[in-house]
């Protein structure tokens, strides 16, 4: 499936595409997120890891919604073969796998894009809105 980008403009000049409103680009983790949590140190557990409720369904019906599906996962290129022989086993629809995602949590994102951040605490599910307060650069 293509991804729908769309050109920006500043000043008259062309920058990075975007993509159109309602299209979510969802980077999603693996490990403790859409399964069991497996170390990279213990890969002959990676297989058969077991997957979450809701987790398939959700990730499928985004997909199915138009919206870019990625894993971003700490496992290693020499994991591809196994992530994706356990994506392909249960039926995980997605664009694309990240490799070498930097392990030990506490991330902090920055981009000149929106970025928005959702802490899977055990319920893999459609998201609701909430208020909470996060950190800028000043103007």
């Amino acid at each position: 499936m293509s991804t729908p980008l769309q050109d920006l403009y500043q000043d008259g000049k062309k920058a990075s595409p975007g993509l159109p409103d309602g299209i979510k680009n969802y980077l999603i983790d693996i490990d403790g997120t859409i399964c069991e949590d497996i170390p990279n140190e213990e890969p002959e557990r990676m297989l058969d890891a077991a997957i979450f409720p809701d987790a398939l369904d959700t990730c499928n019906r985004w997909y199915d919604q138009g919206h870019i599906i990625t894993f971003f996962t700490s496992r290693t290129e020499a994991h591809r073969e196994v992530t994706e022989a356990w994506l392909n086993k249960h039926g995980f629809k997605h664009h694309g796998i990240l490799f070498g995602k930097p392990r030990g949590g506490n991330y902090h994102w920055i981009d000149n894009h929106i970025v928005r951040s959702t802490r899977y605490v055990g319920t893999f599910n459609d998201m609701v809105e909430k208020e909470v307060t996060i950190q800028v650069f000043p103007k």
